[in-house]
């Protein structure tokens, strides 16, 4: 009896260890080709080129490399003479065609009040077309002082946006030219972090899932939530032929590995100390709702989640 009991023993441990290495095996399965997390993640904003619109040489800068900029400080000026002259020449031209203007007007009031028989229609009609004329050239004319204005004001360039300065070599005397970028400003209003998802990870992300973003370097982990996630990616298996044709890859390789799909996370207020840099690279978890589970592992999930920020202070002290 006791030889029985002590086989079913053995039998029910050797069962019960395979039950749960299953599980495990399972669970581990499902944390690592599944579960809405990655360490492809990036810190990204919009870049704007800072660009004059006006040619000439550069009389002041007025910023520095790496400084915080607000939407409409002067960043450099460029030499205004030239813009004024422009603008007196401009304003001389505009008081020229306003005279011409008003002795067409008078001309053409006389003539109209003038009959046929002491002035021919013909007469009338060159007239009243001379005044019309004059009109055209004084709009002209206050356009191009209008124009004037414009340059002389754009000689001070300006930032667009809210931002750092960054990649600046910009010194006074140097020329520029219209519509030639000469910094770079990141806005600071559009920084966020992307984490780049294989696509089997894609059914347990949804838009507002609240996330977890690690930063490389970084002991204070951020919070944020999904804001949206990328309609489409280049497919590189396919091209343009000469004809505007599909060009597709006739090879094909046996070992397909997930694409890659783009995440945008927005991110909640960030902790003092914390540098936001572009391109700096971060580990992006995706938090499923309590209410909401997506998988069976779910516990798996927050466990691996916790040791992996663990190690990852240990790492960081």
């Amino acid at each position: 009896m006791k030889r029985q009991l002590s086989y079913l023993f053995r039998v029910a441990v050797t069962l019960a260890m395979v039950a749960a290495g299953v599980v495990v095996g399972l669970a581990l399965w499902d944390y690592y080709l599944k579960a809405p997390w990655t360490r492809d993640g990036r810190v990204r904003a919009d870049v704007v080129a800072i660009a004059p619109d006006v040619s000439g040489l550069v009389t002041e800068v007025l910023v520095k490399d790496d400084q915080h900029v607000r939407r409409g400080d002067v960043l450099f000026r460029i030499d205004p003479e030239r813009f004024d002259l422009a603008l007196r020449h401009a304003e001389a031209v505009v008081a020229d065609k306003n005279a011409s203007v008003e002795e067409a007007k008078l001309d053409d009031d006389r003539y109209a009040q003038l009959t046929d028989v002491s002035v021919s229609r013909q007469k009338v009609e060159a007239v009243h077309a001379t005044y019309e004329e004059a009109k055209a050239a004084y709009d002209q004319a206050v356009a191009d002082r209008d124009l004037a204005k414009l340059n002389l004001a754009r000689s001070e360039v300006r930032a667009s946006v809210n931002g750092q300065i960054t990649n600046m070599e910009l010194q006074p005397g140097a020329y520029v030219s219209a519509g030639h970028g000469v910094m770079a400003l990141i806005d600071d209003d559009t920084l966020r972090v992307e984490g780049y998802f294989e696509e089997t990870k894609l059914p347990r992300i949804r838009v507002d899932d609240r996330a977890t973003v690690i930063l490389a370097g970084e002991k204070t982990p951020l919070t944020g939530h999904v804001q949206s996630v990328a309609g489409g990616i280049d497919d590189r298996e396919r091209s343009a032929g000469a004809d505007l044709l599909a060009n597709i890859n006739p090879t094909f390789s046996w070992v397909r590995l997930a694409q890659r799909i783009p995440v945008r996370i927005a991110l909640d207020p960030v902790p003092p100390g914390v540098a936001l840099v572009a391109g700096r690279t971060a580990t992006v978890e995706i938090a499923s709702d309590a209410d909401t589970p997506r998988s069976p592992y779910d516990w798996l999930w927050r466990l691996m989640s916790r040791k992996r920020q663990a190690e990852f202070e240990a790492r960081n002290p």
